[in-house]
């Protein structure tokens, strides 16, 4: 490995620790807003077990989320996001 590659990686690593204890800030934050996630399946007229289906997660799952006790995160925020923003275009996609 290049030296130089090596030793900014082993920087990179510092600063990462030094964020992770707290003690730097990181020099950029993201923050997504939550789909709120009941509110996307009742306007789409599906029941839980259709929407969960169609996200493929469990009914469980989805509970959770409509509760707020967990948050979709990944790929099922992103679909979700879809599912949102344009659900004719996301069901006629998912549905096949």
């Amino acid at each position: 490995m290049d030296k130089e590659l090596f030793e900014d990686l082993v920087q990179s690593l510092k600063e990462a620790g030094d964020i992770a204890r707290g003690v730097s800030e990181p020099s950029r934050r993201f923050e997504m807003a939550s789909t709120d996630v009941k509110a996307t399946r009742e306007s789409i007229g599906l029941s839980q077990g259709e929407f969960a289906r169609l996200m493929r997660v469990s009914v469980k799952t989805l509970q959770n989320w409509e509760q707020h006790r967990r948050s979709p995160t990944g790929p099922a925020a992103a679909l979700l996001k879809i599912v949102a923003t344009s659900p004719e275009l996301a069901l006629r996609s998912l549905h096949g």
